[in-house]
């Protein structure tokens, strides 16, 4: 019997990580990108209140990276397998956002974000059905340990439609998906070369979608609502997502699933001062 390869949340995947940037300094640049990922729901709110439908918000936060990020793709024969990978990945990725803004509109952001911090076990497990990695105990018990922190974290902040929590399982585990995918499969391509992939991969999901909408929905309708437009995607999408890949070769899926738990005291705290939710 061959050997099972075992994955802690402090090892990087045998000769698929890739090397250069220091490892620590890659762990904090994804630990800041998550800061900026928890802003989602504040935009996301201002957004759907200014009457924008879910698939145009998602489309304008992926739009702008993919518009700066497509022009650097190059479509080479020996890539074309991997750049079909990411895009795929994103696919799925942008159709999980879209069900998780429907899903926020009747849940509380904290509630929300203890949902949203399962991914670190999807990650896990992707890595495990795709590179052939197996995770150890000691990366199954961080991730439950991740997802414990959030629960209690979350305290009384309540818990809205169970249904609608359910509805945002597809974003964690698509998220965790793109994780493994920039990390670890996708070694010839370079870290724009993949942001662009998964980008076109997503946009081209979100548009059938958004062309569905209902008229009157694509874009926002106030002042605050343009801020919120371009807030989201700059702020939410184009900068912590061109960091993120430049940093997660370095540091491999299971360390950039971990420093991703930033991302929830970020929600947390955007719940309780932006819309008055109770923690702890």
């Amino acid at each position: 019997m061959l050997p099972v390869k075992t994955w802690n949340f402090s090892d990087v995947a045998e000769q698929r990580i890739s090397r250069g940037m220091k490892q620590s300094s890659a762990t904090l640049t994804i630990a800041l990108c998550a800061v900026l990922f928890g802003l989602v729901p504040l935009f996301a709110r201002i957004l759907q209140a200014d009457g924008m439908d879910p698939s145009a918000i998602a489309l304008s936060r992926y739009g702008l990276t993919a518009l700066v990020a497509v022009p650097f793709l190059r479509w080479r024969r020996g890539a074309r397998r991997q750049v079909l990978v990411l895009a795929g990945a994103g696919l799925a990725c942008g159709l999980g956002w879209v069900a998780y803004l429907e899903a926020i509109e009747q849940t509380t952001v904290a509630a929300a974000g203890v949902v949203y911090m399962s991914y670190p076990a999807f990650a896990l497990v992707f890595a495990w059905l795709l590179l052939g990695i197996a995770p150890s105990g000691r990366a199954i018990a961080a991730a439950v340990m991740v997802l414990a922190g959030a629960l209690l974290a979350s305290g009384s902040a309540g818990v809205g439609d169970p249904v609608a929590l359910l509805m945002m399982l597809p974003a964690p585990a698509f998220f965790a998906l793109v994780i493994v995918g920039l990390s670890a499969l996708a070694p010839d391509l370079a870290p724009r070369e993949k942001l662009a992939a998964t980008m076109l991969g997503t946009v081209a999901g979100l548009l059938p979608l958004a062309a569905l909408a209902e008229p009157g929905t694509l874009l926002p309708v106030s002042g605050l609502g343009w801020a919120a437009l371009f807030g989201s995607g700059l702020l939410t999408a184009l900068l912590p997502q061109w960091l993120y890949v430049q940093a997660a070769p370095h540091v491999g899926p299971a360390r950039a699933a971990a420093a991703g738990a930033f991302e929830l005291p970020t929600m947390l705290a955007i719940g309780a001062l932006a819309f008055g939710e109770v923690v702890g």
